[in-house]
């Protein structure tokens, strides 16, 4: 049993309630958010017991403290729980930027605490099984690997909170991309960027609007990332792997297709199980994402989002 206590009630919040109550083994000690309409909102639908202030979270008996509030606030959180002996399972991004990252994983380290970032797609049979076929030669030499997003409005329509269409916090850059950012870090090593170029609108404080980046993973095979906003189509995210016998497309989130030479695209299914987050954050296991890795991925983001 592990008990986990909540920090930001916002919709990623929301979604970590509903994931911790369907598993067992998982306590929620209490949850915590400024905003105390939306509190009782999540009390009478889940059912969740709340706090009236960050202390009751940070001094009660639990084991590991979750922060889903905005970027900017990650690392002061961070550090108070960490002080306070916590575990700490983050929100993606890791903070709005590396110098707050760098503040987190001191956090952390000072305080020999253990530290998570809630990357879904780690714990994903469908991401599995694009990687292991990436790895054990099925799919051919990879000889490129390729992210594709398009958004027709951001912020997008279920998600029309402030900060997410900000230039300090917000854009799909921070929101999207370091999920398969991380993913690309993790199966096949480190991205150094050659050249990007970023859009922003002319109103300062709005986060950009386009995105493409070229580079090499591991410094040998190319990436290419492309992200835009406000076009005329529906949402479509695509994560790419090409290889010299067969392309495999990771297609808005879960869907796993592979294409091979003559052959029609077929998407794969009956993929084997997958230990999840929780089972991960009970074992304290290594296939956990600490504050390290996530600090890289923001490294990342720094600099695609950088002019």
């Amino acid at each position: 049993m592990i008990s986990i206590g909540i920090i930001g009630a916002g919709i990623v919040g929301e979604r970590i309630i509903k994931q911790i109550q369907q598993e067992n083994g998982v306590e929620i000690i209490g949850v915590f958010d400024e905003n105390s309409e939306r509190l009782q909102t999540l009390k009478q639908m889940y059912d969740v017991p709340l706090t009236a202030s960050l202390d009751e979270i940070l001094y009660s008996k639990a084991d590991w403290v979750y922060i889903g509030t905005p970027p900017a606030s990650h690392a002061a959180i961070a550090k108070q729980a960490a002080d306070a002996g916590l575990n700490v399972l983050s929100e993606k991004p890791l903070a709005h930027n590396a110098e707050a990252g760098e503040q987190m994983v001191a956090a952390i380290t000072e305080n020999r605490v253990r530290s998570a970032m809630h990357f879904p797609l780690m714990y994903s049979p469908a991401v599995h099984e694009m990687a292991k076929r990436s790895k054990n030669g099925s799919i051919g030499k990879i000889i490129r690997i390729e992210l594709q997003t398009f958004f027709p409005e951001w912020p997008r329509a279920w998600q029309q909170t402030p900060w997410i269409g900000s230039r300090l916090e917000g854009g799909f850059i921070r929101e999207v991309f370091p999920h398969y950012l991380q993913l690309i870090h993790r199966i096949f090593g480190d991205i150094a960027f050659a050249e990007h170029h970023v859009n922003y609108p002319a109103q300062p404080d709005l986060c950009e609007t386009g995105l493409i980046a070229y580079g090499l993973v591991n410094g040998s095979t190319p990436v290419l990332l492309t992200g835009l906003s406000g076009v005329g189509q529906e949402e479509l995210l695509q994560f790419k792997i090409y290889g010299t016998k067969g392309v495999l497309t990771l297609e808005n989130w879960s869907q796993l297709y592979l294409a091979e030479k003559g052959r029609e695209r077929i998407q794969l299914t009956g993929f084997e199980k997958v230990t999840g987050l929780f089972e991960e954050m009970k074992a304290m296991s290594t296939a956990l994402v600490p504050f390290e890795e996530g600090l890289v991925i923001q490294r990342y983001i720094d600099q695609l989002t950088a002019e």
